[in-house]
């Protein structure tokens, strides 16, 4: 039998075995140029986006509970912010855009377009939350490139330095490939050339994009920063700054990138520039936190409830020991047959584990973890996404923002240690009105189960989802833990301002300039880059 740590072989996307060197394609570590005590110099070029009219703008249909966003409560706060807009007409977009838009496949307004569009055009700092799947990229993407146009944006092709009008950064390269390609879509047949330039790639490939011009840089931050470093993108123009799972970005395994990214040379300070932030979750100290990077006029814009799941996902917890988790997962994907699954575990020698035994049980599985080279990852969710593998076994490198069609089950084969964690996981289902499935182990002598009880108890409920007896059983008894209800304020369902002028002064508490305790990452073993 296969232990944890035995090279798996059979799963497709390749693997490199034994003697990978770990961490040279994966977070921090995720630009090499050749130095001997860093590995080797990554030489991997991704192959070009798809250039066909119809490849660009194809796109999965909303599901049946589309128009049921309409339904969702909007929470605005913030002074003078401008009303909402009902439709793509309202948003006096130019008439390419308009287009594009329409080809894309967009009729309707969602609640967080509705509200963000007309805030990012009136020149407001926005920090947006919303659930997974309900548009936010489009709600960033499409002012900006509004007030590109009406502002007659030119070529830039090369220039030396590039001077870009709009940054965008997100924690995982998957992520930010995701928002390159909706730009792209978007600026079709117009001047601006987005670019989106990310770790694990050569690092003279990222150069060459930039210097064909670039309006939008999609980046992660270490290649950002590098970039930076080198002199090859200059600041002064920038007029938009966004974050993308904000949250993320300003916890402490990012913030000191965010932090040197502003105090970059020729950045434009908080008051000459624009800021958005947008994410599923929100804890009130990162709400604290980004009040340092927003105007002080900012706009929140909450679309249900922070950190609350979409209720188009049913979801389950099903009680199984750790032993028992092997057994209870190849029983549901049998009975799942080859409908498209995610099933995210803790670690990454356990993603490659458990999708070899997959493998060896006939169930056609890839994995994407940190420490993938990144063509792998690439090749893997490609065939995740074509029906090949219809399984993909994956770390929370996979968790945030990934929009891939037809997923209709999420499985938890580990509970993660932060209950913000769970919810993006499962909004990897249930996207633009489809519906899906989130199963999720428990564990009740995990350490992790024991951190989020509490927290989950309260996201079934704030769902309409069933909670088992069990569940509440060990919530009620469980101390110590993440809790909704102990500290309700940490997971504000609201601006946190409008119940403190004077700072977050909880444990986990912002006060002044600093975290005096921070956020644990969602995941300690994995690197995002």
């Amino acid at each position: 039998m296969l232990q944890i740590g035995q090279l798996p072989t059979c799963f497709p996307g390749g693997y490199r075995g034994r003697n990978e060197d770990v961490g040279v394609e994966s977070g921090k570590g995720q630009d090499n140029f050749g130095n001997a005590d860093t590995g080797p110099k990554v030489t991997y070029v991704p192959p070009p986006p798809p250039d066909a009219e119809d490849e660009i703008f194809r796109h999965y249909q909303t599901g049946i509970n589309f128009d049921k966003y309409d339904e969702i409560l909007v929470d605005v706060s913030g002074t003078n912010a401008p009303p909402a807009i009902l439709s793509f007409e309202d948003a006096d977009l130019s008439e390419t855009l308009t287009k594009n838009v329409y080809k894309a496949g967009y009729v309707k307004l969602t609640p967080i377009q509705k509200h963000s569009i007309p805030i990012v055009m009136a020149g407001r700092d926005l920090m947006a939350c919303a659930q997974t799947g309900s548009g936010k990229t489009a709600a960033f993407l499409l002012p900006i490139l509004a007030h590109m146009m009406k502002s007659g944006i030119a070529a830039s092709q090369f220039k030396e330095i590039q001077e870009p009008e709009a940054i965008i950064v997100a924690p995982t390269r998957e992520l930010i490939n995701q928002i390159y390609l909706d730009a792209r879509k978007f600026s079709y047949g117009t001047v601006v050339r987005p670019v989106v330039i990310y770790g694990g790639t050569q690092t003279s490939h990222s150069l060459r994009q930039i210097f064909q011009g670039c309006n939008i840089l999609c980046a992660t931050p270490g290649r950002l920063l590098d970039v930076i470093n080198k002199e090859k993108i200059g600041l002064s123009k920038v007029k938009y700054l966004v974050l993308d799972e904000a949250d993320r970005m300003l916890d402490m395994g990012f913030m000191e990138d965010v932090r040197k990214l502003l105090s970059s040379p020729g950045m434009p300070t908080k008051e000459e520039r624009q800021t958005l932030m947008f994410s599923a979750t929100f804890p009130a100290p990162i709400q604290s936190l980004a009040r340092e990077i927003l105007k002080p006029d900012y706009i929140f814009v909450v679309v249900g409830q922070v950190g609350g799941a979409c209720s188009d996902v049913e979801q389950q917890i099903i009680e199984v020991d750790e032993y028992g988790k092997r057994d209870k997962l190849l029983e549901i994907l049998q009975s799942i047959g080859h409908e498209r699954t995610m099933v995210f575990v803790k670690t990454k020698k356990k993603a490659d584990f458990i999708a070899t035994v997959l493998c060896q049980e006939k169930l056609p599985s890839t994995s994407i973890h940190g420490d993938r080279e990144q063509r792998e990852r690439e090749k893997a969710l490609h065939d995740f996404r074509s029906g090949q593998c219809p399984v993909i076994v994956a770390t929370s490198v996979a968790a945030r923002g990934l929009d891939i069609e037809n997923v209709q089950h999420v499985i938890n084969f580990d509970i993660p240690g932060d209950i913000d964690e769970y919810v993006h996981r499962i909004g990897r289902t249930g996207r633009c009105g489809n519906t899906g499935k989130a199963i999720s182990f428990f564990d009740r002598k995990g350490d992790d189960e024991q951190k989020v009880v509490r927290g989950l108890v309260k996201i079934l409920t704030d769902a309409h989802q069933e909670v088992p007896a069990w569940l509440e059983e060990i919530a009620f008894s469980a101390h110590g833990t993440q809790s909704y209800s102990s500290h309700p304020s940490k997971f504000a369902s609201v601006d946190d301002r409008k119940a403190s002028r004077g700072g977050f002064q909880e444990d986990n508490s912002y006060s002044g300039s600093s975290f005096t305790k921070a956020p644990a990452p969602a995941e300690e073993e994995e690197d995002w880059g």
